[in-house]
């Protein structure tokens, strides 16, 4: 069974409820039909503003309720608070919408898990040779600091242990180990040594060759080269990093997956084809 499969299993086994806020897009229609049919999840439309979504705006965030009601007249805002108020188990949305507008609906809506100060994102990478590794983040933070590296490699490796079992962190670099120096060296380096004290299996700075390959990994000094979550240093690298592996290996990117919130939200790819949509949406039931 591919780690798809097992994923779409799990979806079904929790049947949940996805609001799904751009159910006008004709690629969103496909996907949701696609996915009840096939019982994956249960796609709700938006609710009617109700009192229950205005006191998550009014009492979580201190706001007056007109302004409230305003902000829930927006397709983004009234998902997120349905799955804050419990209406919904999960929210999709993106494929019609700015990341910065999912994150912002997302956050002021449903908060920030209380463990977690950075939200962040990844993505599900399905190479063609059954690989299946998580790359991030390579659709939030520009250029993370020590402090929120650490809570990137964090979050993902909660996320990884849902999809791929035990995490293995590499922390990207242009170096190996102690073998340069440098400003983002220092930064990768100093998390892997947070993430060490934090007891998550992870190492770093690393060069993306040795944390894939055990033969290089070996010759440079890395005890293995089998990671399979991969933290780039800042988004250049990540968003780059994961468009290649789509254009010159055929890999499939689903995502990007948003974490650190008190509940599950997925941020499509503007580009998303119906098949990428039933598939995000299975993951974000999946690590719900």
């Amino acid at each position: 069974m591919s780690i798809l499969e097992k994923i779409y299993a799990r979806a079904r086994e929790r049947n949940a409820k996805v609001v799904f806020p751009e159910l006008g897009d004709p690629r969103v229609a496909k996907a949701a039909a696609r996915l009840q049919a096939d019982g994956l999840c249960q796609p709700m439309p938006l609710a009617d503003i109700c009192d229950a979504q205005i006191e998550v705006l009014t009492q979580a965030r201190g706001m007056k309720e007109a302004i409230a009601r305003r902000l829930l007249a927006k397709p983004l805002y009234r998902a997120a608070a349905m799955v804050a108020t419990g209406q919904a188990d999960a929210m999709v949305a993106g494929a019609d919408s700015a990341t910065k507008r999912v994150i912002e609906a997302a956050s002021i809506a449903i908060g920030l898990d209380p463990k977690i100060t950075t939200p962040s994102s990844f993505f599900l990478m399905l190479f063609p040779d059954g690989r299946s590794l998580i790359f991030t983040d390579c659709a939030v933070n520009v250029a993370p600091s020590q402090d929120e590296l650490i809570d990137i490699a964090r979050a993902t490796a909660a996320s990884a242990q849902g999809l791929l079992g035990a995490p293995r962190v590499a922390l990207l670099s242009y170096s190996t180990g102690e073998s340069g120096q440098g400003h983002s060296v220092d930064l990768t380096r100093g998390a892997a040594n947070a993430l060490a004290d934090l007891g998550i299996d992870s190492f770093g700075p690393i060069q993306a060759d040795a944390a894939l390959n055990q033969a290089i990994a070996a010759k440079k000094g890395v005890q293995s080269g089998d990671f399979n979550v991969l933290v780039f240093p800042d988004l250049n690298a990540g968003n780059i990093g994961y468009k290649l592996c789509q254009e010159l290996a055929s890999a499939q990117a689903l995502g990007p997956f948003l974490q650190g919130f008190r509940k599950p939200v997925c941020d499509l790819s503007r580009g998303a084809s119906v098949e990428d949509i039933v598939a995000a949406t299975a993951v974000t039931v999946a690590t719900g």
